[in-house]
């Protein structure tokens, strides 16, 4: 189903998509990470009170589990969008992330 996604394509599609509706002028880096945040503020209220166990079986309940598929969807489109504004390379910076990471935090 998604063997074809990649991240540039879903670039591409998100960028069309702002510009049939002329969204692009409210599409700066500020607006996005506060949409940003929402979203994954969002993402939190669905957790917010349950158990570590609770929160494991999330998935279990078909209309949580919509939600939390909608709600992370969100979150990565707005991520998504922010790199392309900003012209940033998700998968290289993620990359060198954990390169960074991997030498901090140095496995025992």
């Amino acid at each position: 189903m998604t063997d074809h996604l990649d991240v540039a394509t879903l670039q591409r599609r998100l960028a069309d998509f702002a510009a049939a509706r002329n969204w692009q002028p409210y599409h700066t880096p500020k607006n996005l990470v506060a949409a940003l945040s929402v979203e994954a503020s969002e993402l939190v209220e669905i957790f917010q009170w349950l158990t570590p166990e609770e929160s494991a079986r999330v998935m279990d309940d078909p209309d949580t589990a919509h939600r939390v598929t909608d709600e992370v969807a969100d979150v990565l489109a707005y991520l998504l969008q922010l790199c392309d504004v900003l012209d940033i390379d998700p998968l290289a910076a993620l990359d060198a992330k954990i390169d960074r990471n991997e030498r901090r935090f140095p496995a025992p």
